[in-house]
């Protein structure tokens, strides 16, 4: 090989490497782009959080006078001593949601599972029509009174915990979302285990669930969100005060906190409106009402992400 060919070769090396550091270089530019707008959306979550935990520990009188701060100017656990002065009380409300969550969650995931499973089954006949049906639902609702009349006149559950269980057992929603799942696992599996013996409920429990895991969390959080949040069911059909849930205890305590602030002259009460905590209780609510469900997500976030996913391939 001659000197100019190699100094052509050589060149050649060169502009290949320059290109490939150009991309090494860009290919940095991008995560590094990426990597501080999650960053920044990061933050998005975590201020308003932190800000509202630093309300509820500020004295009324800093608020008023200062604003709103990330740390507390005058440290006050005020608000937390209004809202604790029935401990009773709340802990029952505590006792309540979380019994309400844990069964309805349970059952919640049950029935979801079956029904998608059972619409996600390709050899099922009627498989198409369930599923338009369930589809169906979710487009339209019968209205506040009926539904009212159906709990309390039919199903007799008024002033029972099954009143604030029962109507969030089943969601159209996320019966879709567990079938477009289950639609994924692969129908050879299920006629080997028929081969082998397995009845349909076998193969459900010990090879559909474990293959389903990822949708079970994600949807199961959804759920036991929806049950531990809702104060609705309470207010319409729980006038029994030791069957009431957590949300709406602190919802009537910051309508009570509200009617006093706006209400002060005619109340015979004998303090300062100023020395009464009305901003940093509604906070110091949300922190009582929230601070289980933070605890219990990061337990649960791997399978979270992983199923945040399910069914975006094939609905």
């Amino acid at each position: 090989m001659s000197n100019s060919q190699i100094a052509i070769e050589a060149k050649k090396v060169k502009g290949i490497a320059a290109r490939g550091g150009l991309a090494r270089s860009g290919s940095n530019w991008s995560a590094n782009v990426i990597n501080v707008f999650f960053c920044l959306l990061s933050l998005a979550f975590i201020v308003p959080l932190v800000l509202v935990i630093s309300i509820s520990l500020t004295d009324e009188k800093s608020l008023l006078l200062n604003g709103y701060h990330l740390f507390p100017k005058v440290f006050s656990l005020q608000a937390y001593k209004i809202i604790l002065q029935a401990p009773d009380a709340l802990l029952n409300a505590y006792g309540i949601t979380i019994l309400v969550t844990v069964i309805g969650t349970f059952i919640g995931l049950l029935l979801t599972s079956l029904t998608a499973y059972t619409i996600s089954r390709r050899d099922y006949r009627y498989r198409r029509i369930m599923t338009l049906y369930v589809f169906f639902t979710s487009l339209f609702s019968g209205g506040l009174v009926p539904f009212y009349i159906l709990v309390t006149q039919y199903l007799h559950l008024k002033d029972s915990m099954w009143a604030l269980i029962v109507p969030y057992l089943l969601s159209p929603f996320y019966i879709l979302v567990m079938k477009g799942f289950m639609d994924k696992l692969p129908l050879e599996i299920f006629e080997s285990a028929k081969i082998d013996g397995s009845n349909e409920w076998r193969i459900f429990f010990t090879m559909v669930l474990p293959l389903s895991l990822p949708a079970l969390v994600t949807i199961g959080l959804f759920i036991s969100f929806q049950y531990w949040n809702d104060w609705w069911l309470g207010l319409l059909f729980i006038d029994n005060q030791k069957l009431i849930p957590l949300q709406l205890m602190l919802y009537r305590v910051m309508n009570t906190i509200e009617y006093l602030s706006n209400n002060i002259a005619m109340v015979n009460v004998d303090f300062n409106l100023a020395d009464f905590p009305s901003l940093s209780a509604r906070m110091a609510m949300a922190v009582l009402a929230a601070g289980p469900m933070m605890i219990v997500f990061p337990m649960f976030q791997r399978f979270f992400i992983s199923g945040l996913t399910v069914g975006s391939i094939k609905g």
